[in-house]
């Protein structure tokens, strides 16, 4: 018994002591509830005494600003040159995506190994990290997609709210290193299904859910504008971040 638990041990030995014997609480039932109160009393100091502060779970911590939600209509980069990452889906091949696509899953494993991975260079721009997550994700829901097309006849495609996936899926918790593994096998599988498409498939089609239609010639440069894009974007946010300047 704790030194506390013994000092109302005795407080209680003498609280029955004055009621007396013959009385309820007398000596003896008193020398009973001195213990169990002594017990007691202990327990509840063991449970309340201040416990020594304990770290942050990674999920405990605060979810980063959300972004504004980016709902532009990306399809123009079919027809025109894109100003800030210099893609032109015009001039570039189909046939070439594939290529594309290993070149760029290989400078995300760089970008995530930076010390500055994890960092959001302005309130509203996401992390490299966050972007590796998107772009994982963009490589395995379109070489879903691109499976649709080549299976079945205009297949309509479901919506995806990649802010929403970015908020639920806490991608600012997400491990580097285990991204850069799971981007290097998206960008493998869809790299491999494309290289696959036979000369009378390219003219496939399929429907995004706001009706917008593709075939799997179009699909293919409209998709990997997205990670070329992207890698611009974290490549824009470390020289930010390198010149100190966080506003």
């Amino acid at each position: 018994m704790s030194g506390v638990g013994r000092a109302v041990e005795r407080w209680v030995h003498g609280f029955g002591v004055l009621i007396g014997p013959g009385r309820k609480g007398g000596i003896g039932e008193g020398n009973q509830v001195a213990h169990i109160v002594a017990r007691d009393y202990g327990r509840t100091m063991a449970t309340t005494s201040p416990q020594p502060p304990q770290p942050p779970q990674p999920a405990d911590r605060a979810r980063p600003p959300s972004l504004a939600a980016d709902d532009k209509n990306w399809t123009w980069v079919l027809e025109r040159l894109c100003a800030d990452c210099g893609f032109d889906a015009a001039s570039t091949p189909a046939e070439a995506v594939p290529q594309l696509v290993r070149e760029n899953a290989a400078e995300w494993r760089s970008l995530l190994a930076h010390p500055h991975a994890t960092l959001r260079p302005t309130d509203d721009q996401w992390s490299a990290l966050e972007y590796a997550c998107h772009v994982r994700d963009v490589f395995r829901l379109f070489d879903r997609r691109l499976e649709l097309m080549l299976d079945d006849d205009a297949p309509r495609f479901a919506n995806w709210d990649q802010d929403v996936t970015a908020i639920e899926d806490r991608y600012d918790l997400q491990d580097p290193a285990v991204v850069a593994d799971e981007l290097a096998v998206a960008a493998e599988a869809i790299s491999s299904r494309f290289e696959h498409v036979g000369a009378a498939q390219w003219g496939r089609t399929g429907l995004r859910s706001d009706g917008a239609e593709f075939t799997v010639d179009s699909f293919a440069r409209y998709f990997v504008h997205d990670p070329i894009h992207h890698v611009d974007d974290v490549h824009r946010g470390n020289e930010i971040l390198a010149s100190g300047d966080l506003d």
